[in-house]
């Protein structure tokens, strides 16, 4: 009998969590208490948040619903591992659809993982080898997960940076956000000693270490830290500003692009048209583009429409086909 009411509940819970339905009389033969104080517990958990839904009738019983927040989750050993594991592997690339909201996930799950289990992710991880869809420089999970810390607790962060020229220099910042571009991971901060925002590869920081010292967030200039870090690249790099016509909705191609090269604008039910800048990197644009599953037309830049004919020839070519040069 489970007489440790705190014990109690997260054993029950746990139990819950589990997508079936509970008879009342299982869950009182499992915790060991009677079904009077399962229906106390089911109640405790309610005000506590969790959305328990009850069954009447002989096969009634009890299971946890979706509600309208959500509530903490209790993970077994097996469970926390899977996780973390995964979260890890694509935090290791700028994956697309891994962002900030991952890393903080997978921040809070490392800092209570016990040792033992933590000893299990670091083995298994090395062990393994991940296919990810980033094809950008690989970055230690730790050094994220530190960032992503600082960022959610308005910490201010210091770290060793390498610049594009080998430049080492030392930063004392307040981070404000971490934006994945599909290819890397880049930090938006502001330099405190240099008194200006700034962006920063992630795979060029080390040594990331959390001050303890609190900051109120600054206004980031765009409002949007997507936003700051287009401008920036734009800055830094010979920019090409790019018009495509997509055959396909505007939320469609919203849904599959990085929100950094810009927002579609619709043109009518079927068809919309992005525009935005290639930076200098148009053959990966040309790249993202053919991958979007719809047709589309390159207005400008001429380079963009170049970097499209030559990925086009080369599929064609590695199918078999003739281009048409006739190579």
């Amino acid at each position: 009998m489970t007489t440790d009411t705190p014990a109690r509940l997260l054993t029950l819970l746990s139990l819950l969590q589990t997508p079936r339905e509970w008879p009342g009389g299982e869950l009182s033969e499992r915790l060991g208490v009677s079904r009077r104080t399962v229906r106390r517990d089911i109640d405790r958990l309610r005000e506590l948040g969790y959305p328990v839904q009850a069954t009447k009738g002989a096969d009634g019983g009890y299971r946890l619903v979706a509600g309208k927040a959500m509530p903490p989750l209790v993970l077994d050993d097996e469970e926390a591992v899977a996780i973390a594991v995964g979260l890890r592997a694509g935090a290791g690339h700028a994956v697309e659809g891994l962002d900030e909201a991952s890393v903080r996930a997978l921040a809070k799950l490392e800092q209570v993982l016990p040792g033992r289990l933590r000893h299990r992710v670091t083995t298994l991880q090395a062990a393994t080898t991940p296919l990810t869809s980033g094809d950008g420089p690989s970055i230690a999970p730790e050094t994220l997960t530190v960032m992503a810390s600082t960022v959610a607790g308005h910490e201010r962060l210091r770290f060793a940076y390498r610049a594009a020229d080998g430049t080492g220099s030392r930063r004392l910042t307040e981070p404000y956000r971490l934006v994945s571009t599909g290819r890397r991971w880049y930090l938006v901060a502001y330099d405190i000693d240099r008194d200006d925002w700034r962006t920063f590869r992630v795979d060029r920081v080390s040594e990331p270490f959390a001050t303890g010292a609190r900051f109120v967030p600054r206004e980031l200039p765009t409002g949007n830290a997507a936003e700051f870090l287009r401008r920036s690249m734009q800055r830094q790099h010979q920019s090409y500003e790019f018009e495509v016509t997509f055959a396909a909705p505007a939320d469609f191609i919203a849904a599959r692009v990085p929100g950094w090269l810009g927002t579609p604008e619709p043109l009518d039910e079927g068809r919309c048209r992005l525009r935005g800048s290639a930076g200098d990197a148009v053959q990966w644009v040309a790249f993202r583009l053919a991958m979007l599953e719809c047709d589309f037309v390159v207005h400008r830049p001429e380079e963009l429409v170049t970097a499209v004919r030559e990925l086009g020839a080369r599929l064609s070519r590695a199918a078999g086909a003739p281009d048409a040069d006739g190579v």
